[in-house]
């Protein structure tokens, strides 16, 4: 597990579950059971298809779920401008959070491309 833990994508992967977790305490109640536990679910199965990329050999593959990946976080952050806009988080917490889903994005485009070359 040690060079998973080497890996850019999974840091910031992972700030950004802490981030997460932080960030949800505040929603109100109802919406623990719904939106809150639809973001947890997409962001651990980000984490998990990392987790799976980083053990696949086979590139065909790895590009597919790399693929999955970002559909996730396209989906994460449809689910925060939805936060956003039920007000459930104020502008800093949505441009912070927004912030660490694009790194993400970005860092998941370099591997795209460096799994196409090779």
């Amino acid at each position: 597990m040690n060079d998973l833990e080497e890996l850019i994508i999974y840091k910031q992967y992972l700030e950004m579950i802490y981030y997460m977790e932080m960030i949800t305490i505040k929603y109100p109640k109802c919406e623990r059971e719904g939106l809150v536990s639809v973001i947890k679910e997409y962001t651990y199965e980000g984490m998990k298809l990392i987790i799976k990329i980083n053990k696949e050999y086979n590139k065909n593959k790895k590009i597919e779920i790399l693929n999955e990946l970002d559909v996730i976080l396209k989906m994460l952050k449809v689910l925060v401008r939805v936060s956003y806009k039920r007000k459930y988080i104020n502008v800093r917490n949505y441009e912070a959070w927004s912030r660490k889903i694009n790194l993400i994005s970005m860092s998941l485009g370099g591997w795209i491309n460096s799994c196409l070359k090779q």
